[in-house]
């Protein structure tokens, strides 16, 4: 047994021996006695700050003789360490911290894309809330130029920030508070295992819940929580919570409970033929974030995770298999067909096409992002729209899939998106710049060629005929079969 350096530090030799006989106590490591250090923290705690002393007090920790000291110790040379009340600590636990104890829990964290989320801060939806959106008005000691406030209290705090810290060791007011699942530590480590187990319980039963996903997990773009609660898994969810056994220790579905599952049934949590893990990424088998979705190897790769060797083949039968502790195998063979479907239906209809237009339309557009109409339309359609879309059909969310999703899509690809595109080609059909007036007519070139496709013919009335006379029997069938 590997004794993590906090217990060296806290306890002398003979303390030390006791650890290396079995302790007939909770899973994880356990100290015989509170530090003298923690005593006092608490003491005065449970004064100053009742609800956290209160919630420390619920938890897990509290058994084990794991308290404030344990998780806030620092040493002097620590980028973020002060001096409070003759002790050196932090304000910030990071998974580093963690990981003295939960060694193997912040590992698989390390190797997913939520300790990666921070890496936001230089993409477009950054460019959003820093440019478009904001300012440089917000300015603190760490951040002397300023920065946006719509950044700070919107996109860090689900995604997390690059933490700064200032002369008297504690963390930026622009990065603090702040639970972003992919915080950038001072301590070189990323990510937050508050961002779930919120503190100071750290409790089981939250962290597996639908709503502690749904903090960050919801709106316009990856609305995760509200497909959840539309689904047949949330309806079942609400109306047999009382039998979930959320707070089980062991806690595998199909032994369990079996009433419905939460979000963390399917992406994290044990089953009788899979351990927990904390890389979520591990039983999914589409990556929906990109205009285009891709494999889940390739977008590890781009992050470096070592997790880009594990295919998706391997990531949908980590994920069937937990389907199938509820779902026959008919059943989930036809969900992913369908799942599939949609992603094709989306790829081949609008996304490959409106990329390609989006690329032509370039040299026509002024050079500064989001600074023309069509940046917004193309980027609602793919970020929001067909985000929502496959999404929906991901989770098995119809109204998503539909509503908000694919028929969003089509509505803005046609009224908006296409007459865009005209109204660029119209404008600079005759320029007199030679590289606008070619480009214009590559646009045009694109534009009609899409439009001609059989996808998109019947925008133009150009439908083929016999597709249209099967459509026209197909519905006088159908009304004639359930007409009264």
């Amino acid at each position: 047994m590997q004794i993590p350096r906090i217990l060296t530090s806290l306890l002398g030799g003979g303390a030390l021996a006791l650890l290396l006989t079995p302790w007939p106590a909770p899973a994880g490591f356990t100290l015989p006695e509170m530090s003298a250090q923690t005593k006092a923290c608490a003491e005065c705690h449970r004064k100053e700050t009742s609800a956290i002393y209160a919630q420390w007090g619920a938890s897990k920790h509290y058994r084990a003789n794991i308290g404030c000291y344990e998780c806030h110790m620092a040493v002097t040379n620590d980028l973020d360490a002060f001096e409070h009340y003759g002790q050196t600590i932090s304000t910030m636990v990071t998974p580093k911290d963690c990981g003295r104890c939960h060694e193997l829990e912040v590992g698989e964290f390390n190797a997913s894309h939520h300790a990666k989320a921070a890496r936001i801060l230089g993409s477009l939806d950054n460019v959003l809330a820093e440019v478009v959106e904001g300012n440089r008005g917000f300015k603190t000691p760490g951040f002397p130029n300023g920065t946006s406030a719509a950044a700070v209290s919107g996109c860090w705090q689900c995604h997390g920030v690059e933490v700064k810290i200032n002369a008297n060791g504690k963390p930026d007011p622009a990065v603090w508070p702040n639970t972003g699942i992919g915080r950038i530590n001072p301590d070189g480590s990323e990510g937050s295992c508050a961002a779930c187990h919120a503190r100071h319980e750290f409790s089981a039963a939250q962290a597996r819940t639908p709503d502690t996903c749904g903090k960050c997990h919801m709106g316009p773009d990856h609305p995760q929580i509200e497909i959840f609660n539309e689904s047949k898994h949330g309806i079942a969810y609400r109306a047999h919570v009382d039998k979930m056994k959320l707070d089980n220790p062991k806690w595998i579905v199909g032994e369990d409970y079996s009433s419905a599952p939460t979000c963390s049934t399917c992406h994290m949590s044990a089953t009788r033929n899979q351990p927990v893990t904390h890389d979520v990424g591990l039983r999914i088998s589409w990556n929906n974030r990109p205009e285009l979705s891709i494999r889940p190897e390739i977008s590890d790769a781009k992050l470096g995770l070592a997790t880009k060797d594990i295919p998706w083949q391997t990531r949908r039968t980590n994920m069937v298999d937990v389907c199938l502790n509820c779902h026959n195998q008919l059943f989930v063979d036809s969900f992913y067909q369908q799942y599939d479907a949609i992603i094709e239906l989306y790829h081949e209809k609008f996304a490959k096409p409106g990329l390609a237009l989006y690329q032509a339309a370039q040299p026509l557009l002024r050079p500064a992002q989001f600074s023309n109409p069509l940046d917004f339309t193309w980027y609602e359609i793919w970020h929001h729209e067909g985000r929502r879309a496959r999404h929906g059909a991901s989770m098995m969310g119809p109204d998503y899939t539909h509503w908000h999703g694919t028929y969003e899509v089509a509505k803005h690809f046609y009224s908006k998106y296409v007459p865009e595109l005209q109204e660029l080609v119209e404008k600079h059909a005759n320029s007199t710049d030679a590289a606008k007036k070619e480009a214009a007519a590559k646009l045009s070139k694109l534009l009609e060629e899409t439009l001609n496709h059989p996808n998109h013919q019947w925008y133009q009335n150009r439908m083929d005929p016999a597709e249209k006379a099967r459509r026209d029997q197909e519905r006088q069938e159908f009304q004639k079969r359930y007409a009264k």
